[in-house]
């Protein structure tokens, strides 16, 4: 019967103290030998010998056991670092606690704690180790290699949880009344061509896909840009996959393409539709080209357009991000995009286990940048700001016809 990690860890924890050096050493060869492969690194953690001795146990049972060999006497061998020089750690502790980042007597103030300048630093305090032993050193206090984590939002604005209640609770009344919701943004802009892409796929051994080694544009072949619809409540993405500018009024168009192909016809008693954006880019709160489109939008649908933006620097939280684009950079990963197609087609192809849906689309439409708003056109859209918030929170009215200054 095979050992479990924890009952071999159990059995060399009772017999170990009963053997001497050799016979703990011999132990320890015989049972890697018996679990074949993996057996060194398994015996090792569950018996806290290093791997090299287990891999010098090892070859000493292979080779033959010697019953003559000398026998280690207790407290032999060469003492370790740390009983030598008891500060050891506490210095090597004091170059790596973040708190001594600010301290003007660090050695290591501005370069890198690596375990390499680590060694160096401790050699200058009288300390003579190499880097792995740093390493192991480092390991045993508890550190461990970590990249910066995104956790911290900066300053808040003072109604940002009350304009989170405030969504939620326009979310749940247009889903409770059988009228569309729905998330809205602006993918990362990525390069068309033979380039590299984050992530992974398997491929033959030894063949990996060739890219270029540089990520310039390609001349004449410009830059992808999706812009994206989520349904919240049936759980389906519409993308649009532009060629030319991300604007405002790309993304009314890619919103107002979503409503003419699947939009009126899943939602045919809908008499208004809730949008919740970011407060930023092409459909940001203070940008009047997206609310002039959004008015042209409503008066062609015969939809009031109501929309909800999430505070500043709150745009992880909308919806879109983690129900659809994190989806489509996992259906892509490790794939060069070498074409408009090709990233119309892998976002169409792009599902996950929660029954996600996506349709995609190509749209070579120019939509110029620089366009100006004129107070007369700006005053022309029926536009009702909600008493909470009407900075971010706002209806588009339907009106028809459409006032002459909005009229393109």
């Amino acid at each position: 019967m095979e050992l479990t990690e924890a009952a071999m860890a159990g059995m060399f924890a009772s017999v170990m103290p009963l053997l001497d050096e050799r016979q703990r050493r011999v132990l320890a060869g015989a049972q890697a030998r018996a679990l074949g492969r993996g057996g060194i690194k398994a015996v090792a953690e569950a018996s806290g010998l290093a791997r090299s001795t287990v891999q010098k146990a090892v070859a000493e049972v292979d080779a033959g056991l010697d019953r003559t060999a000398p026998v280690r006497r207790a407290g032999a061998g060469r003492k370790r670092l740390v009983d030598k020089s008891p500060d050891l750690l506490v210095n090597l502790d004091g170059l790596v606690e973040p708190n001594a980042r600010g301290d003007p007597m660090c050695p290591l103030r501005w370069t890198s704690k690596s375990t390499g300048n680590l060694a160096d630093a401790l050699g200058e305090m009288g300390h003579q180790v190499s880097p792995d032993t740093v390493g192991r050193l480092l390991q045993t206090m508890g550190y461990s290699l970590q990249a910066t984590a995104k956790q911290l939002e900066g300053t808040q604005h003072p109604d940002r949880d009350a304009q989170f209640v405030y969504l939620s609770e326009q979310v749940g009344a247009h889903l409770r009344s059988g009228d569309p919701v729905i998330s809205v943004d602006t993918k990362k802009k990525e390069l068309v061509g033979q380039k590299a892409n984050r992530g992974r796929e398997y491929q033959p051994k030894g063949h990996p896909e060739r890219v270029d080694v540089h990520d310039f544009p390609e001349p004449g072949v410009g830059k992808a840009i999706p812009y994206g619809v989520f349904d919240v409540a049936a759980n389906e993405g519409f993308v649009l996959v532009g060629d030319d500018h991300d604007t405002a009024a790309f993304a009314v168009a890619t919103i107002g393409r979503w409503w003419d192909m699947v939009g009126r016809r899943a939602y045919p008693k809908a008499k208004r539709l809730l949008i919740t954006a970011d407060a930023g880019g092409s459909n940001g709160y203070r940008v009047r080209l997206w609310k002039v489109e959004l008015a042209r939008l409503a008066s062609r649908s015969g939809i009031d357009i109501t929309v909800c933006h999430f505070p500043p620097g709150t745009s992880k939280w909308n919806r879109i991000e983690h129900r659809l684009w994190s989806a489509v950079s996992t259906n892509w990963r490790g794939r060069p995009l070498v074409s408009h197609e090709v990233v119309v087609n892998l976002i169409g192809a792009t599902t996950n286990k929660g029954g996600l849906k996506v349709h995609a689309h190509l749209d070579t439409g120019s939509y110029p940048k620089g366009i100006k708003i004129t107070k007369a056109q700006f005053g022309a859209v029926a536009l009702s700001r909600h008493d909470f918030h009407g900075d971010w929170n706002y209806t588009v009215r339907s009106v028809r016809p459409l006032p002459a200054e909005l009229q393109c």
